[in-house]
């Protein structure tokens, strides 16, 4: 557990330990101290330490406790071409791979980056293999782990696939026609504007959105897709060459 502790008028801290981080090492008595939260998560405590330390107007440390938890972990965790050394012993690698999990733990292998998820760290605690040198050590293959991450890969949802069905099922296809969306974009650009009047950013943010849902339903029902038409509209203008003039893009004719 990691437990946030407070010591009043000095400061606010992390430990996993309060006996020999506050008592012992620090040297204050119980009644000198308060707890203040308590949590499983390295997460969880270092987001809530600087909360915390916010709160009580003290000096918010330069490395917080979840980067402090990372840099130590990083003595844990080695990688070749080949394979990846855990240093601890088989029967711990479950507890290791749950606090790397925690704390989003990414380490390298030449130009690949590895990073422990919710897909994946099942599969790397049941395919760990204890080393033939070390009794303190423990492996996987790195292909291995690739293929399955790969293979589990999430893939991306189509916002504008979600945005048709949303329209499709509300009859606007059906029932509307590209005038009237031509007429909702109009009213939605007047929105943006007004957002844009009184630097409302969430207006603008709203407005924007809506507005992309509009061009979606628009290009849908002149059979089009609102994808092919942005690609379209790179294509174009990637390779246009221009210059700033107060504030707008002129093109080079």
């Amino acid at each position: 557990m990691h437990y946030i502790y407070h010591i009043p008028g000095k400061k606010v801290g992390v430990t996993t330990n309060i006996s020999k981080r506050v008592i012992e090492t620090q040297g204050y008595k119980p009644g000198e101290y308060e707890i203040l939260h308590i949590t499983g998560s390295a997460t969880d405590a270092s987001k809530k330490e600087i909360e915390l330390q916010k709160k009580y107007g003290y000096k918010q440390d330069i490395t917080s406790y979840k980067q402090l938890i990372i840099n130590k972990m990083k003595q844990n965790v080695t990688s070749t071409e080949a394979t990846t050394t855990f240093y601890v012993p088989r029967s711990e690698i479950k507890d290791l791979i749950m606090k790397l999990l925690d704390v989003g733990f990414t380490w390298k292998n030449g130009e690949k980056e590895y990073k422990i998820t919710k897909q994946n760290y099942n599969w790397i605690i049941k395919n760990v293999h204890p080393s033939q040198f070390s009794d303190t050590n423990c492996f996987m293959y790195n292909k291995a782990f690739e293929e399955f991450n790969e293979s589990n890969t999430e893939k991306p949802l189509n916002v504008y696939n979600l945005i048709r069905d949303w329209a499709n099922n509300r009859g606007i296809y059906s029932k509307g026609n590209s005038n009237t969306q031509y007429i909702k974009l109009m009213e939605e650009a007047g929105e943006l504007a007004q957002g844009l009047l009184k630097k409302d950013k969430l207006e603008i943010k709203d407005a924007i959105g809506d507005m992309v849902v509009v061009l979606t339903n628009l290009a849908h029902l002149e059979n089009m897709k609102i994808e092919d038409c942005v690609t379209s509209a790179y294509d174009v203008i990637a390779k246009r060459k221009g210059k700033m003039v107060n504030g707008t893009f002129v093109k080079q004719l």
